[in-house]
């Protein structure tokens, strides 16, 4: 029965428009609005580690000649593959560097070469550290704007301690990889 006030049936109207209400809501979800449905994409472990591999860096620096931005880029490309530790990614990148440097930078086609020969990560990333000593000049000189990080490592070697360059303030260690991502800290910011 409807209440003294309520004309007739306004109890039934009012379930009716509820009803509506949710019936127009369901349609309009089920139907997505009209919405073109978009595909998920699900990584197998394969892409994951492929994509981790080549992460593009925010990379904000500028030199002096496009060369030496290439050999800065594939500098990167090698520092994320020891990152990320995988032997074969840093053995692509170090044949790139040596594609790139002259005999001019007679120290880094050496280091260079050494981590395409070398039989294992470490050896690898021993030569990175040869490499990144031979490289200094050319990125400290050759730097026309921006920034760039020398980093380091007092742990490495056997706390020996190495060096790396980075176009960011954040830690991502070359010589531990997941191991000790963080280890180290930044000694030179190069303007």
């Amino acid at each position: 029965m409807s209440s003294p006030g309520e004309p007739p049936n306004s109890k039934k109207m009012k379930i009716f428009h509820a009803l509506l209400f949710v019936l127009i809501f369901a349609l309009g979800t089920a139907c997505n609005g009209g919405k073109k449905n978009t595909d998920i994409a699900i990584n197998t472990p394969e892409e994951v580690k492929t994509e981790k591999a080549n992460m593009p860096d925010n990379f904000d620096a500028a030199f002096a000649d496009g060369l030496t931005e290439a050999i800065f880029q594939d500098y990167l490309h090698l520092r994320t593959a020891f990152v990320n530790s995988e032997q074969g990614e840093a053995t692509a990148a170090a044949r790139e560097l040596t594609e790139r440097l002259t005999d001019e930078q007679a120290e880094a086609l050496a280091a260079a070469r050494s981590i395409v020969e070398a039989s294992d990560l470490e050896q690898q990333r021993d030569a990175f550290s040869d490499l990144t000593i031979a490289l200094e000049p050319l990125f400290k000189n050759g730097l026309s704007e921006g920034v760039i990080y020398k980093q380091h490592c007092p742990m490495a070697f056997n706390n020996e301690g190495a060096d790396w360059f980075s176009d960011s303030e954040q830690i991502r260690n070359p010589y531990f990889g997941d191991k000790m991502l963080s280890c180290g800290k930044v000694v030179e910011t190069i303007q």
